[in-house]
């Protein structure tokens, strides 16, 4: 193994300060190794690793990779011994043909971190070719008056070797006229003339044949032989000459098939068959003989294949004129390809990464390589990507870029990205190439699940079935995966007071909530709790939700009675002077409902009466009142059956038994309802005026005990109505004219409002005969369904 170098021209200074600089940056001077041709596949070249400077197994956690300049795997690196091997046997004739020395270029790229070196791999040549001449046998004309030293050129070999493998020497078979020199041209090949060291006589010996060899410098060396046939001529003075020793053209490298080359032109002052001439090659090459054709008549060099810049820059044509005596000049045709851009810049990919995860600094994407085939502007480059993307490109060495993120990027935004690089080289016209990478950002947990709404509130009519689904909560994540599974969970409620547990649960997955138990309006209206949803994410993240559940009435309370009391033993009797004008008050039926709303809007309703004409019942306050004047022939007793129903679906009901006597006056003495008076008629014979003291002293009395009972409850609601905003709350909207609402506030004008002491003091109406009937009116210092 050696170091090589190479030696640059003085105009392309510019250049060789580029060069440097990659491979300072590289960190590593460019290796040459060698190998010899037709050596097997599998053969040791070197230790890359060694000459690296790194351990064993570096090469592997670094990525290590061999790229050459022609794509072609001719070589391979062992990533664990870091040895580098031939991948196949190799022909420096198929890889070089006549260029020596035969040199494949190569480079070992690192990628974590980056690193690219330069190398170079000689391939040595063997002598596995023998010199070969263009034609079997040769013709000479020789005039028979040439003088001894006159020299003849033949037609040279071809050796596909080079060095000393190439023709070294000829050699021409024994013979008594003449003898063979090597010669060399000016890019050292050899070739040979025939000198003539005794003059010839073409009466003694009009033809000879000689065998000429050719001998390359191998070892062994190889040889190849030709006929060369002499024809004695008679006497031809003079030798066609060219106007040009010499010719230089140019020829653009994409010239058409059939364009002329050049048209080289000789003469000849001799006449007749001396003078007419016929041109060829000289010396012509595979490569020369099947890229042009010599009109022999013309001298006009036109081109039969197609050049290529890129393979062969130039050419050197050796063209003979011929005259009909055998006498001959030569010419040489200097030929430049000149280049143009014809092929477009290439882009080959090293390495490319994706997906890459959306949160990550700056990443690289991929590492790629750009070359073009041209030369000059034609081959210089420049390389870009679309506007507007989160991405960079960045040299990293000599015609190496590194595409990169541009800080972090979003999935949510933009999930997946299509990369154009373009490749421009600056040759006229301008040639691109453009090669299309996609990249794709994979997820991370950096969004949180969101509610469709901050708040919820649901409804659910009280009395329901256990288990049923009262409403959903819904929740999204933007995530994807695992990342943007939402999982749904109930959360502790503020108040430790409220049980959670027991009223709802939630479908951890769809967030479908459930009533666990049978609600009651009566007892909980309204409850409120928080949710929570949470993805899956590592780690999780979560947000929450407000549910207020409100608790809707159900008409499952029938209005209750609370004047008259239905479960005494003996009964109310309301006591009504005859005297009486219509519209009389008589009593007042007050009865309240649990429920709420049209639930608890009550009516009456006289459903059965003793005189049915006589008495009449306000639908929307329970007032009882007289419908007409009384008569002498009015019952004394009358006994009335109130209905009272709510407004609920269906509607729920009770009924109320009323006593009325009628009394001439209020000092009377009171009669006993038809119930005393059945036990009195079957007890002993007492005297009645007793019996009614004592009816009306405890009815008096129980009265007025219940009376006090009733006023400490209504207190009592009446101050907590309001702390619990629930059973004594008016309902909201219009009231029906024909009900009345006992939630508490009351829709009755202030003359229609009574203190239930005042309702109930009616009932000692039988022992007061003292007062007429303006003065039983009291105070109003409350409402009567307080």
């Amino acid at each position: 193994m050696e170091a090589g170098g190479e030696r640059f021209p003085k105009q392309r200074q510019v250049l060789i300060l580029f060069i440097l600089l990659g491979v300072a940056f590289a960190g590593w001077e460019s290796r040459r190794y060698s190998v010899m041709e037709e050596t097997m596949s599998g053969t040791l070249v070197a230790n890359l690793a060694k000459d690296l400077g790194l351990g064993v197994g570096e090469l592997a956690a670094r990525e290590a990779r061999v790229v050459s300049e022609d794509n072609e795997p001719r070589v391979q690196l062992d990533l664990q011994t870091g040895e580098l091997i031939l991948n196949e046997k190799l022909d420096r004739e198929e890889m070089c043909g006549p260029t020596d020395p035969c040199v494949m270029r190569f480079q070992v790229l690192l990628k974590k971190p980056l690193g690219v070196f330069r190398a170079e791999l000689v391939v040595r040549d063997i002598n596995d070719h023998s010199p070969e001449f263009p034609e079997r046998e040769m013709t000479l004309k020789i005039l028979e008056t040439s003088p001894p030293g006159t020299v003849f050129p033949l037609k040279t070999a071809q050796d596909l070797d080079v060095g000393n493998n190439n023709i070294q020497n000829y050699n021409i078979s024994p013979n008594s006229h003449f003898h063979v020199s090597t010669r060399s041209w000016g890019d050292g090949r050899k070739y040979p003339e025939l000198v003539l060291y005794k003059e010839l006589d073409r009466e003694e010996q009009a033809e000879l044949r000689l065998t000429l060899t050719a001998l390359d410098g191998g070892s062994p060396p190889r040889s190849g032989t030709t006929q060369v046939r002499i024809l004695v001529l008679d006497v031809n003075d003079n030798a066609p000459e060219f106007a040009q020793t010499h010719y230089q053209v140019q020829v653009p490298e994409n010239s058409p098939v059939g364009a002329l080359i050049v048209k080289v032109s000789a003469r000849d002052l001799d006449t007749g068959t001396n003078g007419e001439i016929s041109y060829s090659f000289f010396y012509s090459s595979q490569e020369i003989s099947t890229t042009f054709e010599l009109s022999s008549i013309s001298g006009e060099v036109r081109l039969i294949k197609k050049l290529d810049f890129e393979t062969i820059s130039s050419y050197e044509l050796y063209i003979d004129a011929s005259d009909g005596g055998g006498l001959s000049g030569k010419c040489s045709v200097s030929i430049e390809v000149l280049d143009v851009n014809d092929n477009s810049p290439e882009l080959i990919i090293s390495s490319l990464t994706s997906p890459i995860p959306e949160n990550s600094p700056e990443t690289e994407v991929a590492l790629f390589r750009i070359r073009d085939r041209d030369s000059g502007d034609n081959g210089r480059m420049t390389c870009s990507i679309q506007d507007e993307l989160p991405f960079l490109l960045k040299p990293s060495a000599e015609n190496f870029y590194t595409l990169v993120t541009n800080g972090e990027l979003d999935r949510e935004i933009k999930a997946e990205y299509n990369i154009t690089i373009t490749v421009t080289d600056l040759g006229t016209p301008r040639l691109k190439t453009e090669h299309n990478i996609t990249v794709l950002v994979s997820d991370v947990n950096d969004n949180a699940p969101a509610f469709t709404q901050a708040s919820y509130t649901l409804r659910v009519r009280e009395n329901n079935s256990p288990a049923l689904h009262i409403g959903t909560v819904s929740a999204t994540d933007t995530d994807a995966g695992a990342n943007a599974q939402v999982t749904y969970s109930l959360l502790p409620p503020a108040d430790p007071h409220v049980p959670l547990a027991s009223l709802v649960s939630i479908n951890a997955d769809n967030g479908h909530l459930f009533a666990l138990r049978s609600l009651d309006y009566e007892a909980l209206r309204a409850f409120e709790f928080r949710v929570g949803a949470a993805d899956r994410g590592s780690p999780p993240l979560s947000s929450q939700a407000l549910v207020r559940v409100l608790v809707e009435d159900d008409n499952d309370n029938a209005p209750f009675v609370l004047y008259p009391l239905q479960n005494t033993s003996a009964p109310c009797t309301e006591l009504l002077p005859r005297a009486a004008e219509p519209g009389y008050l008589v009593t007042k039926v007050v009865a309240v409902d649990g429920d709420a709303g049209q639930n608890a809007w009550l009516s009456y309703q006289l459903l059965k009466a003793t005189e049915p004409g006589l008495f009449g019942v306000w639908a929307h306050n329970g007032e009882v009142r007289t419908a007409r004047p009384l008569s002498e022939r009015d019952a004394a007793r009358h006994r009335l059956l109130v209905l009272v129903k709510d407004n609920g679906e269906p509607p729920l009901s009770a009924s109320v038994t009323l006593h009325v006597l009628l009394v001439d006056g209020f000092s009377q003495p009171h009669l006993p309802p038809p119930e005393a008076e059945a036990e009195a008629a079957a007890a002993a014979p007492a005297d009645p005026l007793t019996v009614y003291l004592v009816v009306a002293l405890a009815s008096v009395s129980s009265l007025f005990l219940f009376s006090v009972l009733v006023f400490v409850v209504v207190r009592l609601c009446g101050r907590g109505g309001a702390a619990r905003a629930g059973r004594c709350s008016v309902p909201e909207g219009p009231f029906p004219g024909h009900l009345v609402d006992v939630s508490g506030t009351g829709t009755l004008s202030h003359s229609y409002q009574y203190q239930t002491t005042s309702v109930l003091i009616a009932c000692s109406n039988s022992v007061s005969n003292y007062y007429s009937e303006e003065d039983i009116s009291l105070p109003i210092v409350g409402h009567y369904g307080l």
